[in-house]
């Protein structure tokens, strides 16, 4: 099990943890640092993060899809099949959490790690790969290296982002037309499509899908189902009791069955089943 499955998304918790967290005195501590860098970069990676530890000996947790990447290394491990990349997700998978846990990772926003790549991005959807699969076992080995000779957690977010911006294959900026789609969607994923999209960016609707696809990693219509039913997640996440006909109805769902449809297919639960597996996380998800 590579890195990328291992970590899933730890930078969920950055939207709920403070800058730095540490339960030192709980029966099993946890610490939690991360860093959000300065544009251009910070159009491409929403933070990098550091995770040691969990609150439980052993646990498994199903994440749920954000369309987004996540590139991740476990400290622990000082090999490089232990440092991986999570390509774009549509789908649900299952990690494994221990107490020996340490690792570093970069979140990527939408799109995010296109530049960094001599290949188009919708090659990773859905796979997870070692980072020398992608950059090569020197480079990987490298890395892993100088993040173990960097003694703080602030010198290790240094040396990755270091690292990152030397793998820069070309200008840090997404093509405008995907820029633009990219916000659209965001705004309402249920009332736009391609085709639209296309005709507003002065595309035909084939080449803006694959312009679309090579920079963000899903296809338009993908990747506005997947943000569709994010909305529901956010919607529902705290929420003691849920009316699910209303967020259906809310998240631009137009029938039961077609809401439940998708978050079958992206959860792999039911709406009902989801509430009672839910953890305090975003898009983690218990395992039972």
């Amino acid at each position: 099990m590579i890195a990328g499955r291992s970590s899933g998304s730890f930078a969920a918790a950055a939207g709920t943890a403070r800058k730095f967290m540490s339960t030192a005195t709980a029966p099993f501590p946890v610490v939690f640092d991360y860093y959000v860098p300065r544009g251009p970069l910070s159009e491409f990676v929403g933070l990098f993060w550091y995770w040691r530890g969990h609150d439980m000996p052993y646990s498994k947790e199903r994440v749920l899809p954000m369309g987004t990447a996540e590139l991740v290394i476990n400290l622990g491990t000082g090999r490089t099949a232990g440092a991986g990349i999570s390509g774009p997700q549509s789908e649900f998978f299952v990690i494994e959490r221990t107490v020996q846990d340490e690792l570093l990772g970069i979140h990527f926003n939408f799109g995010g790690a296109f530049p960094f790549l001599d290949f188009p991005f919708g090659e990773l959807h859905g796979l997870s790969v070692t980072l020398a699969d992608v950059w090569g076992e020197q480079t990987a080995a490298d890395l892993i290296c100088r993040l173990h000779e960097a003694r703080t957690i602030h010198l290790k977010f240094q040396v990755i982002e270091q690292w990152l911006m030397g793998l820069v294959k070309q200008e840090l900026a997404h093509h405008p037309a995907v820029s633009f789609a990219v916000r659209e969607f965001q705004k309402d994923p249920s009332l736009l499509s391609s085709a639209s999209m296309a005709e507003r960016a002065g595309f035909s609707q084939r080449h803006f899908i694959e312009l679309f696809r090579d920079e963000v990693g899903l296809t338009p219509k993908r990747f506005c189902r997947v943000q569709r039913f994010q909305k529901v997640i956010r919607a529902v996440h705290k929420c003691a009791a849920v009316d699910w006909v209303d967020v259906a109805l809310d998240c631009g769902y137009f029938d039961q069955s077609h809401f439940n449809h998708d978050f079958k297919k992206f959860s792999g639960l039911s709406p009902t089943e989801y509430l009672s597996l839910r953890t305090d996380h975003l898009n983690h998800v218990q395992f039972p």
